[in-house]
C-alpha cells in the first residue's frame, strides 16, 4: 500500500489525528489549529505508508501526525499554508455547501474530489483548512472565569489502542452494519436520523444496534 491515495482510507484513520490532537489540548494552541496540523501529518503518513514492511499504518502514522502538532508549537502555533491551499479551502465550503443543498447531506471526499478534479489528499489538506475554529475561552463575557478551560482527556495511549482495535473489528463488520455503526457513533446521528437515511424505521435500527454492539463486544473480548 505505498502511496496510498483512498480517500476512504485517509476518512478511516481520522480519529488517530482527534485522538493526537486531544493529547495537547489546553497545552497554549485551540484544538483547531492541532487538528488542522494533524491532518497534514496524516496525509504524509498515507502517502509514505509502505505495509509490505509489515507495520500497521496506525504503528507508523500517529509518531508522523505526533510530529506535525510538535512542529506546529516550535513555529509558535501557526499552521502556515500556501495560497493555492486556501484557495482551494474556499473551493471545498462551496462545493459542500452546494452539495448539501441539494443532495441533502454531506458530500464525501471522494465526491469533492471528483467534482474539483483533485487528489483526495488535497481535499483532506483543504478541509481541514477549512475548520471552524473552537474556542477554548469562556462564551459569556460576563463569566467570572477566565483564561482557558480545561477539558479533561482520558490517555491518548489508552485511546489509540482502543480506537485500533475497535476498527480492526468493524472491518469484520458486513457493510450494512458497518455503516449503521459509523453513523450512529461516528457521526452521531440519532437513530431516527439514522433510520431515514438508510430508508427503515428507529425500531429496526434500535435491533439491529443491540446486535450489532453485542457482537462487537464479544469480539473486543474474545
Amino acid at each position: 500500500m505505498n502511496g496510498v491515495k483512498n480517500d476512504e482510507f485517509i476518512e478511516a484513520n481520522l480519529g488517530l489525528v482527534r485522538l493526537c490532537a486531544n493529547r495537547f489540548r489546553g497545552k497554549g494552541i485551540e484544538y483547531d489549529d492541532l487538528y488542522g496540523a494533524g491532518c497534514i501529518g496524516l496525509v504524509k503518513a498515507a502517502k509514505a505508508f509502505d505495509e509490505t514492511r509489515g507495520a500497521r499504518f496506525s504503528t507508523y502514522a500517529v509518531p508522523v501526525i505526533l510530529g506535525e502538532i510538535k512542529r506546529l508549537f516550535r513555529d509558535g502555533g501557526t499552521v502556515k499554508v500556501s495560497r493555492p491551499l486556501k484557495e482551494l479551502s474556499l473551493k471545498v465550503t462551496r462545493e459542500r455547501e452546494s452539495f448539501s443543498k441539494s443532495a441533502g447531506r454531506e458530500p464525501t471526499v471522494s465526491e469533492l474530489s471528483k467534482i474539483l478534479g483533485v487528489s483526495p489528499e488535497e481535499v483532506a489538506e483543504a478541509t481541514a483548512v477549512s475548520l471552524p475554529p473552537l474556542s477554548l475561552t469562556p462564551s459569556d463575557p460576563d463569566d467570572e472565569r477566565s483564561g482557558q478551560i480545561d477539558i479533561p482527556v482520558d490517555a491518548p495511549d489508552i485511546l489509540i489502542t482502543d480506537l485500533i482495535s475497535l476498527r480492526q473489528v468493524m472491518n469484520r463488520l458486513s457493510d450494512e452494519d458497518r455503516q449503521l455503526i459509523v453513523l450512529r457513533y461516528f457521526r452521531k446521528m440519532t437513530q431516527t436520523q439514522a433510520a431515514e437515511l438508510l430508508g427503515t424505521t428507529q425500531v429496526q435500527i434500535s435491533r439491529r444496534e443491540k446486535k450489532i454492539l453485542t457482537r462487537l463486544r464479544e469480539m473486543l473480548l474474545g
